[in-house]
């Protein structure tokens, strides 16, 4: 078991999503950067689908009761294990007792833990990701008890792995929506000659980007969207949808990113600079 002695800013359990649903109107969820919670799953030797914790920015205090083997990944927010510093994509050996706390944020913006055979939090529809209105959850709460399997047997066949960091990565991979063709010479000169600035206004359901674009007088039908969608607002808004974002909506689907764009700017917070670059 782990003891959250406190939750952090927005600290949740993620696996690699609720797949299946979207004509439900059940969002994906899961892992909002994939490639660091794969990577520290990978380490631990995890199934592919282990639960994982993600951490947005301000890190929690939590207290491990059974011995297991964890690793960390992600954002770079000065971990320690009963205040000795500890480093990302290196297995540790923990005791009942130990202690894990964040500090400062260094690099990135969501850190992901992860323990040998993952965390065991109830499988709701497929999955074990935390989402308001499907698990009893939102997120992590001081005082939770979030269960995992005791692991004193587990023999790594690596210890540690290095990984290129993404942190600095601004170029955002997108191959154009259902609604692209829409766009003027003026729009598309705006979308791709400019960067744009991630607002205040960001977290899993979606990034709103401050800049706007020339807007449109286009109306259309609800439509089924992703996560990585860009939609348009007629305004000149534009909003990434992220992993709880919604699974229709109303505006103009004018871009999709890449899976490695959308690793990249859930890395990203308030201020930091992205631009779209089309993959064709």
């Amino acid at each position: 078991m782990l003891k959250v002695l406190k939750a952090g800013l927005f600290t949740t359990v993620q696996d690699k999503g609720r797949y299946g649903y979207l004509n439900k109107g059940v969002p994906v969820a899961g892992y909002m950067d994939q490639f660091s919670a794969v990577k520290v799953n990978n380490l631990l030797g995890n199934p592919k689908n282990a639960a994982v914790i993600e951490i947005t920015m301000t890190g929690p205090k939590l207290k491990f009761e059974a011995p297991t083997y964890i690793c960390l990944g992600g954002a770079e927010i000065s971990a320690k294990l009963n205040e000795q510093p500890i480093v990302n994509y290196t297995l540790v050996k923990v005791a009942k007792g130990d202690i894990l706390t964040y500090g400062k944020l260094q690099n990135g913006f969501r850190a992901y833990l992860a323990v040998r055979n993952g965390f065991e939090t109830p499988v709701v529809l497929g999955s074990r990701s935390y989402f308001k209105g499907i698990t009893k959850k939102n997120h992590v709460s001081d005082g939770d008890i979030i269960p995992y399997s005791e692991d004193t047997g587990f023999q790594p066949k690596i210890m540690e792995m290095k990984v290129n960091s993404t942190f600095d990565q601004t170029q955002l991979g997108v191959t154009p929506g259902p609604e692209y063709e829409m766009l003027s010479d003026k729009q598309l000169e705006y979308l791709f000659a400019k960067g744009f600035t991630i607002s205040n206004e960001n977290n899993r359901m979606a990034y709103q980007l401050e800049e706007m674009i020339p807007g449109h007088e286009i109306s259309m039908l609800t439509s089924a969207t992703l996560p990585g969608t860009v939609q348009f607002t007629p305004a000149g808004k534009l909003i990434v949808l992220m992993k709880d974002g919604q699974t229709t909506g109303g505006y103009p689907r004018i871009l999709q990113l890449s899976d490695d764009a959308i690793n990249i700017i859930t890395q990203k917070k308030f201020g930091d600079k992205v631009k779209f670059k089309l993959l064709r």
